[in-house]
């Protein structure tokens, strides 16, 4: 999808890899770059699942301009190897691959044995900057300069960036170093596009979020979401609506009531602000109906962790 012939205003374009063990902030990271919520994010481990590609075209006044596409991965699973958390690693080690640029995602200030072990799968000969993220949260400023000397020691990263992704300027920081490693070439994607991700993929993503952030550390992170149905008509009052269907799958008759919740109350807030926020996303009416079934043991059966879209 070339934006630009050739001999026109100079594109630089490339892929970046955002990589870290799970929690260090990855997935809001990719949004803050990309401008826009497209990965999801909670305090519980192992949120993100897929391959996550979020796109910024940056425009200047010549027309040309940079696009960067961020690919947002897996924290890279030590603790269990469950079938889904093979298939997770598997998608890390396939997105560090071929790509123009790592950015190495770890609090400010900390290094732990799940940093060393995603630290180890970096390749020499891929240029990789260390995100030291969280740094609001660094309460003694001076303990970081003797951390980033260690760092150094531990990989030859070719720049260190400290900041927060909640803080907009060391975004655009962020952005304009990623920028210089970047090869020139013509643009992959229209310079409107956010995600090479599907809305039914969304839809999928955000109900799970809210489902995690409603049950909180009770359930465990086993649970899933499938998409049984997404149609689109035209409506005369909204222009557009989405009619979608999705099952919460759990492990346990607990996790299940635990979901649905006293009176089906829980269930129904989960469907309230995942409805209210894919309207945001998708710009149209949505309808959304979700079920909760029990499917014991799933995450450790190969076939059934790829029937629910795991590679």
């Amino acid at each position: 999808m070339e934006s630009a012939a050739a001999g026109g205003p100079a594109q630089r374009c490339g892929l970046i890899a955002i990589v870290g063990k799970p929690n260090v902030g990855k997935s809001t990271l990719l949004n803050a770059l990309v401008g826009q919520k497209i990965s999801i994010t909670s305090r519980k481990a192992q949120t993100t699942r897929h391959r996550i590609t979020g796109i910024r075209t940056l425009v200047n006044d010549e027309g040309g301009g940079t696009q960067f596409v961020f690919v947002d991965t897996p924290g890279f699973q030590t603790r269990h190897s469950a079938a889904l958390n093979k298939s997770l690693n598997k998608t890390v080690l396939g997105a560090i691959d071929g790509v123009d640029l790592i950015l190495f995602v770890v609090e400010a200030g900390s290094f732990t044995l799940g940093d060393a072990k995603v630290l180890s799968l970096l390749k020499p000969g891929t240029p990789a900057i260390l995100v030291a993220n969280k740094l609001d949260t660094v309460h003694r400023r001076n303990e970081v300069a003797p951390w980033l000397r260690d760092m150094q020691q531990r990989h030859p990263f070719d720049e260190f960036v400290p900041m927060s992704a909640k803080n907009p300027r060391d975004v655009q920081r962020l952005l304009s170093i990623c920028e210089r490693y970047l090869p020139v070439q013509p643009w992959w994607y229209s310079e409107d596009e956010l995600t090479d991700r599907s809305e039914k993929f969304l839809a999928s993503e955000v109900v799970r979020e809210k489902l995690f952030r409603l049950t909180g550390d009770e359930l465990p992170y086993t649970s899933t979401v499938v998409v049984d149905k997404f149609d689109e008509e035209k409506s005369r009052a909204h222009g557009r609506m989405v009619r979608i269907a999705a099952t919460i799958i759990v492990e346990r008759d607990g996790h299940k009531a635990m979901v649905i919740g006293e009176k089906g109350e829980r269930l129904k807030r989960i469907g309230t602000e995942a409805r209210q926020e894919l309207e945001k996303l998708m710009d149209c009416k949505v309808f959304l109906e979700l079920w909760v079934k029990v499917r014991s043991g799933w995450a450790d059966d190969e076939a059934r962790v790829r029937s629910f879209g795991y590679e």
